[in-house]
Order: structure tokens, then C-alpha cells, then sequence
């Protein structure tokens, strides 16, 4: 075979040429520390090292919306904390007030705290997060969760009970707000009997008092009858004898509550109280029913109670009844609020717990991703410099094939 210069000439500088890009191949492969520079350079490991950039990425978005929770949390744990405090307040204050030596002066007192309270907890349940929205609103956040109808004086909820969840693990989502409405509204106010009406008889006065709140709760509880409302009726019949007894839709209670009637004397079952004045009581019929519950905010629980405390008429029993309404209520508000105060701790706890295993993850995949794709610095400067050396040769041998000529071979 002839060798011509033309070949010679070729195939050296193919030589430097080929020198150049592994020189060049290794210089990237330290620059972009990976020694997979396009998936042809390893198919296998880098269809490994896509899916492991789809995981972290995936991860890291779980991550940022842990934070993100984590922040919304923070945020109504510190508000329920406040109002928290407030509700003992409100306690203090209902019960000073049931001071009979307390003055008009002191009572105007208090309802101006209360008002005062009033307003701090409208304003707390109408908080807004960094993006303006209304962390207690639900869904309806771009509009405030709680408004003042001007018409019957009543706080009326204009939210939902929406709540917005992230995903922080493929499994697992979590909410970082709760609703106005489970929080504040879902309460029930304070269970009492409705006032009693005169069938027959002609008593002189009667009333009906929950004597032990406690005892009527349960009973309440047990009685109620959603479905057919004449179990909800309750009779006090008194025959010419002066013999009563109780019957609940006609029939007796049991344990039958029954005796002789004294005009006065207070008639003790179930936790209330029911007192009947007057000889021409008997015979004679009183009938009163379980009322259907009611749920109430705390915002209206105070503006009844501080109308009453304004209020110089309202004394004895029926200011005693204001007393026990927002006794009750708050104390059911505080409860309301203690389990969601429960339920964001938990909440926290599962994304500390998720977010470290998320952590590890992050970790172990960087780890694996390395092991796969990540050059070797000392192999990737030791190949530099191997090439370097053999740029250096190929050069020396192509300046001399370059400058030889036909005399050279006569010589």
C-alpha cells in the first residue's frame, strides 16, 4: 500500500483532532461534575439519573409545602392561643358580675371589657395571612370570614367549610387552615327547657330552671328526639289530689318522678327545677318541651350578655340565666377551640416527621445520583493531563510530517 503525504497529513491531524476531544470531553466532565455529558455517553445510568432528578423534584416540592403549612399552622395556633386566654377573661367577669353588691357603674364595667373582647376576637377570627387572604374563611378567603349584619345585630359566617389541603408525601395531605365554622360556629349553646305553658289550673306563677346544669346536659342528650318532636314534650299534670307526676308524650318517666303537690315547693328531676305557685294549680296541666339545640358563635353570646349587664331591668333570675348562657357558651367555645389547638399540634407533628423522612430521602437519592453520574475528580485531571501529554506528542510528530519533504527521502 502507498502511503501518500496527503494521508500522512491526514492522519496525524486526526490524531491531534481526536487528542482535543477526549481533552475537551474530560475538561466538561469536571466543569458539569458528571461524567454523562448526553445520554449516549451511558443510556442505562442516565435514564437512572432522570428518574431519580424527577424524584427530588418531586420531594423538594413536598418539602416547600411542609413550610408552607407549617407557617399556616403557626399562624392559628397563635391566634387560637390568644383568644384562648380571652375566654378565661370572659369567665372571670361573667361570674363577677353575679355579685348581687355589684353596682349599674360596675356592671357598665364589665361590659365595656367584654365589648372590648368582643371586638379583639372579631378581629382575630377576620385574620388574614401574608397573601391577604382569610385564614378562616374556607374556600370564600378573598372576602372576610365573619361580618356584622347590620339588620338583626348578629355575626354571620360568610364563609365556607372548605379546607385547603398539600400534598407533603405521596401518601399523605394535610390541611394548614381550619374553618371558621368548625371552630367558632359548630358550638352548641347552652341547653335549656323552653318556658313553660298552662294547659289547665289556674296557678298563680311558673317557673322552670335548669337546677344542675350537668345532670340536665346528659339528660338532654338522652331525650332528644330529632326525628319524632312529641317525644321532645314533658307534662306536669296534677290530679284533685293534689297528686303530680311527670309524663314525657303521655306516659310516665322512668324512673317515675311523681308526689304530692305544694303550692311552691320546687318540683327536682333531671337536672331542672320546675315551681308552681298557687292553690288553684291543682288540677291543672303544664306542659314544656326539649327545644331543638342551637349552635351559637361567641360574638353573639357577648352582645346578649353585655346588652344584659347595660341593661338596669334585667336582675335575679333572668340576669342569673344571661350569666349561665355565656358560662356555658364559652366554656363549649374554649373546648371547640382546645381541640383544634390538639388537632394543629398533631398536624405539626406528622409534618416534622414527614418533612426529616423526606430529608433522608433527599439524601439517599443525591447519594445514589452521585454514585451514578458524578465524575471522579482525580481520574477526570489525571485524564487532562494524559491527553495533554499526548496533544503534546501528536503536535511534535505533525510539525515534523508537516515541514518533510521528497528531498528529505533522496538524502
Amino acid at each position: 500500500m502507498r502511503l501518500t503525504f496527503n494521508m500522512q497529513f491526514a492522519q496525524s491531524l486526526n490524531g491531534i483532532l481526536n487528542t482535543q476531544k477526549k481533552m475537551s470531553i474530560a475538561e466538561q466532565q469536571l466543569t458539569k461534575q458528571t461524567r454523562i455529558l448526553s445520554p449516549a455517553d451511558d443510556p442505562a445510568a442516565s435514564a437512572k439519573v432522570l428518574g431519580l432528578d424527577q424524584n427530588l423534584s418531586q420531594i423538594e416540592q413536598f418539602q416547600t409545602n411542609s413550610v408552607l403549612l407549617k407557617n399556616g399552622l403557626a399562624l392559628q395556633e397563635t391566634i387560637l392561643t390568644n383568644m384562648r386566654v380571652n375566654f378565661d377573661r370572659i369567665s372571670q367577669l361573667a361570674i363577677a358580675s353575679g355579685n348581687g353588691t355589684f353596682t349599674i357603674a360596675e356592671r357598665q364595667a364589665v361590659a365595656l371589657e367584654l365589648e372590648n373582647i368582643q371586638t379583639e376576637f372579631f378581629d382575630l377570627m377576620n385574620t388574614r395571612d401574608s397573601d391577604g387572604g382569610y385564614i378562616f374563611a374556607g374556600f370564600q378567603d378573598k372576602s372576610p370570614a365573619y361580618e356584622l349584619n347590620a339588620t338583626t345585630g348578629r355575626y354571620e359566617f360568610r364563609g365556607d367549610d372548605g379546607s385547603r389541603r398539600l400534598q407533603i408525601s405521596p401518601s399523605i395531605s394535610l390541611s394548614g387552615r381550619d374553618s371558621g365554622k368548625q371552630i367558632f360556629d359548630d358550638v352548641f349553646g347552652r341547653f335549656k327547657p323552653d318556658n313553660p305553658v298552662v294547659i289547665s289550673g289556674t296557678p298563680d306563677s311558673v317557673a322552670l330552671r335548669v337546677n344542675n346544669q350537668q345532670i340536665f346536659d346528659q339528660f338532654y342528650r338522652e331525650k332528644y328526639d330529632s326525628q319524632n318532636p312529641a317525644n321532645n314534650l314533658y307534662s306536669l299534670q296534677i290530679d284533685a289530689g293534689s297528686n303530680y307526676q311527670v309524663l314525657n308524650n303521655g306516659a310516665p318517666l322512668t324512673p317515675p318522678v311523681n308526689g304530692v303537690f305544694v303550692s311552691g315547693e320546687p318540683i327536682r328531676f333531671s337536672g331542672l327545677e320546675l315551681r308552681v305557685d298557687g292553690a288553684a294549680a291543682a288540677p291543672g296541666q303544664i306542659d314544656f318541651t326539649l327545644p331543638t339545640p342551637e349552635k351559637r358563635n361567641i360574638l353573639d353570646t357577648l352582645n346578649d350578655f353585655i346588652t344584659a349587664l347595660r341593661d338596669p331591668s334585667v336582675t335575679g333570675v333572668n340576669f342569673n340565666e344571661a350569666i349561665a348562657d355565656v358560662l356555658v357558651q364559652t366554656d363549649n367555645s374554649a373546648r371547640n377551640v382546645d381541640n383544634t389547638l390538639a388537632s394543629i399540634g398533631g398536624r405539626v407533628n406528622v409534618l416534622d416527621s414527614v418533612f426529616s423522612s423526606n430529608e433522608d430521602l433527599i439524601i439517599n437519592n443525591k447519594g445514589y445520583k452521585a454514585d451514578i453520574s458524578e465524575v471522579d475528580f482525580a481520574a477526570a485531571l489525571t485524564e487532562i493531563k494524559r491527553q495533554e501529554i499526548a496533544l503534546q506528542a501528536a503536535s511534535t510528530v505533525f510539525s515534523k510530517i508537516g515541514t518533510t519533504t521528497l528531498f528529505d527521502y533522496l538524502r
